[in-house]
């Protein structure tokens, strides 16, 4: 036990700061629809084609300043956005452009992403955050059977009692335990969505590695270069002719020759919010190559299309969203306070007091007095 005591201090002293960035900026960005500033964030109109149609043919009507993809407004966010690698722009219900940006700084909800998901390091970040997530869920583990020992003195506090060592200790031990089953779902997730083998691992029982990822490839090509002006209202047409019920999300141009157009749309059953439910489309001639319906997809890629949603609190769920939110929170705590504790407050020793000298014998008084 002491052995594992030793190591879990050791390693949260370590990466104990990296979790409560991850956990800090994670809850701020659960609720990033909310508090975006551009004009018309708030206009929550239901979509319709007529508008999908406009905004499209606007955001894609110059061959040599087309976007890499457009992302539709939502019920949640009001605006549709283009975005072409780090620059991009919020179009209104009009197709009109209401707020753009030359790189992720102009925007902190973009650059707040970046740091979440890639900690400003590219996919060697992005490897990072897998790995703490790995490492969160060793702290689970431990933690929980460190716990048990002291489980009698549970005591429920949102901040220490005191700012001593073992004021904090104590509250580590006892927050921890709390928010352990979201801690590890949160922790799972974003390990499953980070690092491929970590996923491919969780969901081997449901679906074999090669099955999950032949269903996820888009079709195989070459197919021909992208038209000047493709027909975008024939393939809207056509996707949501083939699937009536659900929401267009997503217009993925090509970004290399030979590679097809593609439209994902959002099933009323999906809880992922641009959906999983894909068409492809011939950039020359606009002929569906392809459609694939979300639900019908083995049951490990269907489970994996629910990591983002469980991990990010977009399964539409407000409540969610704010244990989601509530567990960054926390997250932020044990880790900014661990790491505090460990590099900055040093353990109080208690002195031994030395018992006191016994007072001398008053001298006997001196003859004749």
């Amino acid at each position: 036990m002491a052995t594992l005591t030793w190591l879990h201090r050791w390693t949260g002293g370590i990466i104990g700061l990296l979790l409560a960035v991850l956990g800090l900026s994670g809850a701020i960005l659960a609720f990033k629809d909310w508090w975006i500033t551009a004009p018309g964030a708030r206009d929550l109109r239901p979509q319709t084609m007529a508008e999908l149609e406009r905004v499209t043919a606007a955001a894609l009507a110059d061959p040599a300043a087309r976007p890499d993809y457009i992302l539709f407004a939502s019920d949640n966010f009001g605006l549709h956005r283009t975005s072409a690698g780090d620059t991009g722009a919020y179009l209104d219900r009009t197709g009109q452009s209401v707020a753009a940006w030359d790189s992720i700084w102009d925007r902190p909800e973009h650059w707040l992403f970046d740091l979440h998901h890639h900690l400003f390091a590219g996919d060697a970040g992005e490897v990072v955050t897998g790995i703490a997530g790995l490492i969160g869920i060793g702290f689970i583990v431990t933690g929980s059977i460190l716990w048990w020992r002291t489980r009698r003195t549970f005591d429920w506090r949102l901040w220490p009692r005191r700012m001593s060592r073992p004021a904090i200790i104590r509250h580590h031990r006892d927050l921890g335990i709390l928010v352990s089953p979201l801690l590890f779902l949160t922790c799972l997730t974003g390990a499953m969505m980070t690092l491929k083998p970590v996923a491919a691992l969780v969901l081997s029982p449901l679906s074999r590695p090669a099955e999950m990822a032949a269903a996820s490839a888009p079709p195989s090509g070459p197919f021909g270069p992208l038209a000047a002006n493709p027909d975008w209202s024939a393939m809207l047409a056509i996707a949501k002719s083939r699937f009536p019920d659900a929401e267009v999300r997503l217009i993925s141009l090509p970004r290399e020759p030979g590679k097809p157009i593609t439209i994902r749309m959002k099933q009323p059953a999906e809880w992922l919010p641009n959906g999983r439910t894909t068409l492809w489309f011939a950039p020359d001639t606009g002929r569906l190559i392809e459609a694939r319906d979300a639900l019908t997809l083995p049951s490990g890629l269907q489970w994996f299309n629910m990591a983002y949603p469980l991990h990010a609190g977009k399964t539409g769920s407000l409540v969610w969203t704010i244990l989601i939110a509530l567990t960054g929170v926390a997250l932020t705590l044990l880790g900014g306070l661990a790491t505090y504790s460990f590099w900055f407050k040093a353990a109080a020793t208690p002195t031994a007091h030395a018992p006191a000298a016994p007072r001398p014998a008053p001298a006997p008084p001196l003859p004749g007095r």
